[in-house]
């Protein structure tokens, strides 16, 4: 396995001081030990890939340095493109090294939503022109792997990508810990959401902790999950599915459990929401600051007022708690006029023995979808 500081070292000799990217939980400890050991205007957490490509040619262009983009290799997807129309050789011909965590590689147990991901990750990046290398977890190799891919990115000024396997990282904990002062951890505020909720209505819940935790929350209290559409995957997405669906159920309340992570990832969802003036969909987004499921590194949740961002988007009704008790308040305030907007600021932090749902995305999805047959 690497050390994350021979790594960063090795990066900085390599003249790579500067880092952007969305956290995976495969890249944590590098990430972690990047951010504790950058300045702030040298390690940038962007909104999501597609963002941290456009910043990392910004960048090279200013300074002609090689900068680095990490991602999950869900990821790709959204930087696909500006690799492709900005970065490429035979557009703007920006030279930088991208670090892409290897989830689903094939041969190797992951959840089901990693799986098709991580058998098309290599011929993706053959498809897209991008060279790569996957990275050795012995430092003699992975040196001189560096280098080369420095050289190959500078002479040819093009992208060029280190693909990281599981495990190929030594353990880091994240130094620069940030707190909050919120008394409710996140699944405190979604068990005190979930129990408000009425036999008919409908959920559909973002990527990560917040699926497990609602599904273990059901799980708990034998209530079944055919109300729960448990987004898996396609990070930041929730909420256009739940607009999907209160469109054409009128007749039944529909609530997004959102996390900020995601919500920042495709702000531009929520214009959408509050132009579609559905007078049946709850966003709730458990705020938290942080990355959560990939390593804890912080997000701008807390540095940006989202209820003001909702309410001049067009939602109706915008709130902000962060206890149970001024949950009722607001559950008892809602009027349902128009898209709702409540924002949850919660702990940051999962416990460790959480589970992960036992049925398939596809029994998930025919469960659900008879659910929403049902009157």
């Amino acid at each position: 396995m690497i050390g994350p500081q021979i790594f960063f070292e090795n990066l900085i000799n390599n003249g790579i001081e500067f880092f952007c990217g969305v956290p995976d939980s495969l890249l944590k400890s590098i990430c972690a030990y990047i951010t504790d050991h950058t300045e702030d205007n040298k390690h940038i957490i962007t909104a999501n890939e597609g963002g941290a490509i456009g910043l990392a040619a910004g960048y090279h262009l200013a300074s002609g340095k090689i900068p680095l983009v990490y991602m999950q290799n869900s990821g790709i997807g959204n930087a696909v493109n500006p690799l492709l129309s900005l970065a490429d050789s035979k557009v703007y011909a920006i030279p930088m090294l991208l670090m892409i965590g290897w989830r689903g590689e094939p041969g190797v147990k992951d959840e089901p939503q990693h799986i098709k991901q991580g058998a098309i990750t290599l011929s993706l990046l053959e498809t897209m022109q991008i060279p790569y290398v996957i990275l050795s977890d012995k430092e003699a190799d992975f040196i001189v792997q560096l280098r080369e891919a420095v050289a190959t990115a500078t002479q040819n000024s093009t992208p060029f990508a280190l693909v990281v396997k599981k495990d190929t990282f030594e353990p880091y904990k994240l130094d620069s810990k940030t707190t909050n002062p919120y008394p409710l951890s996140r699944e405190e505020a979604i068990v005190a959401i979930a129990k408000r909720l009425e036999k008919n209505d409908i959920v559909v819940s973002t990527t990560g902790m917040i699926s497990r935790e609602l599904y273990e929350y059901r799980e708990r209290t034998h209530a079944g999950h055919q109300a729960d559409f448990l987004t898996v995957g396609s990070m930041g997405h929730a909420v256009q599915i739940a607009l999907g669906i209160a469109l054409e159920k009128k007749d039944r309340r529909v609530y997004c459990l959102d996390g900020d992570g995601a919500i920042l990832m495709h702000m531009g969802s929520l214009a959408i929401v509050g132009s579609a003036n559905v007078k049946n969909l709850i966003h709730l987004v458990l705020n938290n600051g942080a990355h959560d499921s990939v390593g804890g590194q912080s997000t701008v949740g807390f540095e940006v007022d989202c209820p003001q961002i909702a309410k001049s988007c067009g939602y109706a009704q915008v709130f902000s708690v962060t206890n149970e008790d001024e949950l009722q308040k607001v559950w008892q305030q809602c009027r349902y006029i128009g898209p709702t907007f409540i924002e949850f600021k919660v702990r940051k932090g999962a416990r460790p023995d959480l589970g992960r749902p036992k049925t398939s995305p596809k029994e998930n999805k025919e469960a659900f979808v008879d659910f929403l047959k049902e009157r």
